[in-house]
């Protein structure tokens, strides 16, 4: 799996792994990768059948499958130490990772995730799925944004909606590839397997979301112990783009103070 080491902005600076979300490719993060640089190694990575990691998967793709391939190209590169950042599908794996490399993953920022997938959640996926099924990849991505972002910004950025839509037709990641991620999505299920996420965990989720109700993240704080919830009014789905100056300082604080936390605490077991 290809993967892109940012170059670290000090020397034993704290690695972050960042996770996207269903779209699975690390140009999401865009909007944070300037200020995040400032503090941490990034690593950005398009997710396997995406992008510039575009193999056929298998039927019964999995979230385990999504944690051990990112770990494994981790491994490779010599991290074996990291925090990772994952918005969504992202943020699930996110939690994957916690729980089958726990000795690796030192702290999580999970953005608008959940537990298990909320009702209301599953049923504008299967809106999704009909409009890729029925209608084709375009109309599948003309609807997409009406998901991720809120209405008046969405008028307010056209030009930028519109050059998205044609960067997303001319790559997208095809419909076998889009529907056997989408099915590992649904079949995640962390309300059984929270309580052993033992890593400081900030959550942060935005209360105008269409696609996961603001509740969810709610829930998800309330099942991992050593976590903290920060809830932003507005921004939609995708607040970490609408809402960038609101969230990426407090995400760099949020992060910041439980990394500090987390060193504290490894100090006092050795």
């Amino acid at each position: 799996m290809q993967i892109e080491l940012v170059r670290a902005p000090f020397p034993n600076a704290p690695v972050l792994l960042l996770i996207a979300g269903l779209g699975g490719t690390g140009s999401y993060w865009l909007p944070q990768r300037t200020a995040l640089a400032e503090h941490y190694q990034l690593v950005i990575y398009d997710q396997r059948g995406t992008g510039a990691n575009p193999q056929a998967l298998p039927d019964d793709y999995s979230l385990a499958d999504m944690a051990h391939e990112i770990h494994t190209a981790m491994l490779q590169h010599g991290l074996s130490q990291y925090s990772v950042l994952g918005h969504a599908l992202g943020g699930l794996v996110a939690m994957q990772l916690a729980l089958d490399f726990p000795d690796s993953i030192k702290v999580l920022a999970i953005i608008n995730g959940w537990l298990q997938l909320n009702a209301h959640t599953r049923r504008c996926f299967a809106v999704r799925e009909t409009l890729l099924r029925d209608s084709g990849p375009a109309a599948y991505l003309q609807a997409q944004p009406l998901f991720l972002y809120p209405a008046d910004w969405m008028a307010a950025n056209q030009p930028q909606l519109e050059a998205e839509e044609a960067l997303h037709n001319a790559h997208f990641q095809g419909r076998e590839n889009l529907t056997r991620r989408l099915n590992a999505l649904k079949a995640a299920d962390f309300s059984a397997s929270a309580a052993r996420i033992h890593q400081p965990v900030v959550i942060i989720c935005s209360r105008d979301d269409l696609l996961v109700p603001w509740n969810c993240s709610v829930a998800l704080h309330n099942a991992l112990a050593n976590s903290v919830l920060e809830i932003l009014p507005w921004g939609g789905h995708a607040c970490n783009v609408t809402a960038a100056n609101e969230f990426n300082p407090m995400l760099i604080a949020a992060l910041g103070g439980l990394l500090a936390t987390e060193s504290t605490l490894h100090k006092e077991s050795v």
